[in-house]
This record gives structure tokens, sequence and C-alpha cells, in this order.
């Protein structure tokens, strides 16, 4: 009741004293702040659950905890997600798209805290994915709270929700104008002045919280980037098509083992199987322990040997064959590690995978040109470049990974070959996937949000929300002098012929009955005689762009609601879903 009245005084302090627009540059500090502080907490404490369970580990010695750590944290995390959660926590990125989407922004509101304590378990006891998702998921439902709780349009929610994951994201890798793109690329979110400042604002929110708490490098301390030279730019171009090559194996990899997983009935077996594989990979690989990045700051730092620390290859790290061969291995069993995390039933994202994988790729390629060939390429500029290869590909956000390279290394003057090699990884990984990893399952649902506003406007219409159920509808053993009775009790001029069970047989239209209702001797004509079967029909779970490519290639006015079971829900009408259809139109292209 406290809540309550607390609650409507906030509004009504919001309404006297503020418009929305001043109300969601306020909101975005608050939101900024929150979203990071939830980042700190998340990675502090992943980082204390590390420290814990890897605490005084001899480095020449294998660590066979490695097989019992990965199992004991994705159990923990499924047992958290089913007796206290009870939802579905995966693919964190896709759920705040489906949300602004589909939902307006709208989270529920243990996204607020549930990613974090998942995560945490998942991470921390060596699930190799990454926290980034968790947290812009947290983040994201943070700003959709608050947005919720002040009663904002939908617009301006689905902003709040993007400042969210920008603080946060901002807060990860001190990196506020690679947080801000992200929103753009990633998110889809339209870049407009008014969208623009609270995004600025949360992002540097996040950020100037990082540095008071975690200081100002966070990820990469003392990595020192120099100029690169113009005579290595064609090894920038080749680790760029090495780069697609490998980012198109890990996507198809990835749901390759969620494809598998998804047979799979009984979670306990999910657990088993993914648990058990991801430790022995981690017991041979001990650098896909976790999110992985002490393996890519040990690489620019020059300690690459620290690469086979309790690994069972450890005395074999001077040999140059055997550590050409440890990389390329590390290489090829990450994306692995990453689905059996994910398809096990752990929570985390590809964020971090696709950083480490692509620190990897870029160190194999030019470790190999060193070793073999006499080069003396630098390792900081070719581990960058392909950390943002991979993100860039990948994630379809070519922008977000150079200008986050960039920010997280200081290597701004690195900018013309992240470019390069992100480009071409890009130009090859594209024409075998039209989609992200993010938004693949979207598309095929008909739910991703686009920069386009008519898609994006069709996207956010729901087929069962324009459902018409008013119609009369009449059985297949009825005769026209039945039809007559229900044309006087209704105002449609379309009958549905729908039997006990609502299965649907066709319609009968007013037009093709009319000249025969008024004649006795045809009222006892089986209706069936005058049943018309549409050329066409609507799903429930169909896209909307889907039923407006439907009506405009029949030119239908209605079109029945049909279940792939062949029951009868109503109708769909052209012009409402136009009219709706059009002020969504005028609802997003509002500045």
């Amino acid at each position: 009741m406290r809540c309550k009245k607390l609650q409507d005084r906030l509004r009504n302090w919001q309404v006297l004293q503020l418009s929305e627009q001043n109300t969601i540059l306020w909101l975005s500090v608050f939101v900024g702040s929150i979203g990071a502080m939830a980042a700190i907490v998340l990675k502090n404490a992943v980082h204390f659950t590390h420290s814990v369970l890897q605490h005084a580990f001899p480095e020449t010695e294998f660590n066979y905890l490695y097989l019992a750590f990965p199992i004991i944290g994705i159990t923990l995390t499924v047992l958290v997600i089913r007796f206290f959660i009870k939802d579905d926590l995966s693919h964190g990125v896709t759920k705040v798209l489906y949300a602004i989407s589909k939902k307006n922004g709208r989270l529920k509101l243990h996204h607020t805290y549930s990613s974090i304590i998942t995560s945490t378990l998942t991470v921390g006891f060596g699930g190799s994915v990454g926290l980034e998702a968790p947290i812009t998921l947290t983040g994201s439902a943070i700003g959709s709270q608050l947005g919720s709780f002040f009663n904002l349009k939908s617009k301006s929610v689905i902003l709040l929700t993007a400042c969210g994951s920008t603080g946060a994201i901002a807060a990860i890798f001190n990196a506020p104008i690679a947080a801000i793109v992200f929103a753009i690329e990633v998110l889809m979110l339209d870049l407009t002045t008014s969208s623009l400042l609270p995004l600025l604002i949360s992002s540097v929110t996040g950020t100037s919280l990082s540095y008071l708490f975690l200081g100002k490098n966070v990820m990469f301390q003392e990595i020192k980037v120099l100029d690169f030279e113009m005579w290595s730019m064609p090894f920038f171009i080749v680790l760029g098509l090495f780069s697609g090559v490998l980012s198109l194996y890990f996507m198809r990899v990835t749901h390759f083992i969620e494809r598998k997983f998804s047979v799979i009935s009984k979670q306990w077996k999910k657990v088993l199987i993914g648990g058990l594989s991801l430790s022995v990979l981690i017991f041979v690989f001990p650098s896909f322990y976790g999110e992985g990045y002490d393996s890519v700051v040990n690489i620019l730092k020059g300690a690459s040997n620290n690469l086979f620390v309790n690994s069972p290859f450890y005395y074999y790290k001077y040999n140059k064959i055997t550590f050409v061969l440890f990389l390329f291995g590390l290489l090829i069993f990450k994306p692995f590690a990453t689905g059996f995390t994910n398809a096990a039933g752990g929570i985390g994202g590809v964020f971090a995978p696709l950083l480490f994988l692509g620190a990897i790729a870029g160190f194999f390629l030019v470790s190999c040109l060193n070793m073999f060939l006499d080069f003396n390429l630098s390792v900081i500029h070719f581990t960058l470049a392909g950390m943002a290869a991979l993100m860039g590909s990948v994630m379809k956000a070519p922008l977000t990974a150079i200008f986050l390279i960039a920010d997280i290394s200081g290597g701004h003057q690195l900018f013309i070959p992240l470019i390069i090699t992100t480009v071409v990884s890009y130009i090859v990984f594209l024409p075998f996937e039209k989609y992200s990893i993010y938004t693949k399952s979207l598309a095929k649902q008909g739910n991703l949000i686009t920069h386009d506003k008519n898609k994006h406007a069709l996207s956010k219409i729901d087929v069962m929300s324009m459902l018409e159920d008013d119609f009369k509808t009449i059985t297949p053993k009825a005769t026209l002098k039945d039809l007559t009775v229900l044309i006087e009790e209704s105002n449609r001029n379309v009958f549905p012929v729908v039997d006990e069970d609502k299965v649907f047989f066709g319609v009968v239209l007013l037009d093709d009955v009319r000249k025969f209702i008024f004649h006795e001797e045809y009222h006892n004509t089986p209706i069936q005689d005058y049943l018309y079967t549409p050329e066409c029909s609507i799903n429930p779970k169909e896209s909307m762009m889907s039923v407006v490519v439907k009506f405009k290639r029949t030119g239908y006015y209605n079109m029945p609601v049909i279940d792939d079971n062949g029951r009868y829900y109503g109708f769909i009408s052209r012009a409402n879903v136009y009219t709706e259809y059009r002020e969504i139109v005028e609802e997003i292209s509002e500045d």
C-alpha cells in the first residue's frame, strides 16, 4: 500500500514538474547508474568466485577439479532457474530485441536480478561464455521497469531499455562510444536527436562509475599499442579472410549444438552431456574456463605461455609445432565449449567468446608468419584486429566492434587495420548468414525489429491482437433456412462454417446466397452447396509481415485465422491492420 502511494506521488511530481522528454533525461542518469552498478557487481562476483575456486593451483599440474566445476555451476544455474526464477533466461540480447519489437520494451521484473545470479554461477564455475549478454538484459530490464513505473509512452520505455544496456556495456568495457553504437547497431534503436542525448548520458554515467569502482583500465592494463606499418596491410586482409571463415564456423557449430540439445527432453540429460563435454574441453584447454579475457591479456602482454597453465601440454609450450597446434585446437574447440555451456542450461552470451576466439585467430596467424616465415609482425595489432573481425561478423556489428577494440586497447591509431580486417571478415561472412547470431531466430519467427519503419511497424502488431471473433458461425449440416436466421441477427456478410469442435470448413458469403434466401424452395438446400474455401488463411503464430503479403496477393478484405489443427479463431480485417499500422508509423516517426 505504501509503495502504491509512493508510486502515485512520484508520478504526480513528474506530471507537475517535468515534461516526458525531461523525465527521460533525468531517468537516463538513474538507469545508466544502476545498470553500471549491476555490471560492476556481476564482474566482481564472478572474479571472486574464480579466485576462490582456482586458489593455489600449481600451474605445472593438471587441475582435475576442472572436470567438476562446470557441471556444478550449470547444475546450480538450472536449479535456481527451475525452482526460483521459473522462466527462460537464455539468449539475453535476443530477449531484449524481442521485447523492443513485440512488447514495447517491456521486460519482466525478475530480469533486473535473475541474470546476475545465474550467470555468476555459470561463468564463475567455468562456463565458457560471456557476461555481456546477461548484463545487457539486466540493464535493459532496469530501464524497462523505470519506464513502466512512470507510465511513459512505449517509445520512451524502449529508449530507457536501450539506455540501461548502454550504461551496463559502457561500465564493463570503459567504452562509452562503443556502448552507444551497440545500442544503435545491435539493439537497432533509431538514432534521433531525442534518443541520442539519453544514450550519451547513460553511457557517460556508466563509464564514470566504472572508473570510480574499477579504475581506468578495466580489461587491458599496460598494453602499449604502437603505430602499424603500411607494409603489413596485406596480412590484415588475410586475417580478415581467415576471420570470416572462422565466424561462419562459430555460428554453425553453436547453432548445431543448440539444435541437437533441443530434442533432448530431460534437462538432467542436457546438464550431464553438456557439462561433461565442457569439463573435458576445459581440462585439455584451461583457457576455456570462464570468459577467457585473462588469456587475451596474456597474449597482449607477451605472456602467451600462460595459455598452457594447468594444461596437459604444459611441458610442450616451447615447441613451435606444439605451440601452433595448441592454438589451432583453441580455435577449433572454443565454439563447442560455448555451445555446450549454453545448451546444457548455463546462462551467458557470445560477446566474450567472440573476443577470445578473435584474439586467438589473430595470434595464431601472426605466430605462424613470425615463426615459420621470419616476419616481424606485431602480435598486439593482429590480436586486436582478430577480436574486432570475429565480433563484427557474428554479431553483424562492425562499427561496435571497431570502436570497442579501439576504446578498450587505447589503440585508436589502429583504426585503419581494424576497419580493413573487420570489413573483409564481414564480406566473407555475409553471403552465408543473412542475420546475426542474435537475430537469426527472431527473423525466422518474423519478430525481428529493423531500421525500416514499415517493417518495424508491422513487427509490433501481434496477429491475435487484430482478431475479430464476433462472426456468426454455422455448422456444415445446416441448411439455407438456418443461415437466413443468422443473417437477420448479424451485421456481417461472411459466415464461417465450423463444426462442434471449431474445425473450419470454409465460409458462406452473403453475396452468394442473397438471391436464394427469399425463395422458400431453396431453404432446404444444404449450406455446403454454397461453401467457399478461402485461398489462404492466417496462423495465430504468423508474423504480420506475412499476413500483409497474403492480403496483397489475394485481395481479401477479411481472412480467417486457423491453427495447425484446423481450429477456427476468427477473422482479421485488412482495414484494421492498415489502420493500426499507420498509427504505429506515426508514433515511431515522432522525434
